[in-house]
């Protein structure tokens, strides 16, 4: 993990709000792949749907060329 990968995850409930964090069991990074794993089926299809938009904050958390990718557990 990069420091700004680690920064992601230690600052996740700051990026993507509350409500989404009382859902994520789990964070991490894979290279340049961000696993994601929720506890909410509804709050994951949601998330699949918003794929765009979540690689977009977390890039403007930490810049392009960090995170290439989202997957959802």
């Amino acid at each position: 993990h990069t420091f700004k990968q680690k920064q992601v995850i230690a600052d996740w409930e700051r990026v993507m709000g509350k409500t989404i964090a009382s859902r994520t069991t789990k964070v991490f990074f894979n290279k340049k792949v961000l696993f994601i794993k929720l506890s909410s089926a509804p709050l994951k299809n949601e998330m699949l749907n918003s794929k765009p938009q979540i690689i977009d904050l977390i890039e403007k958390e930490i810049g392009k060329g960090e995170i290439e990718d989202v997957r959802f557990l």
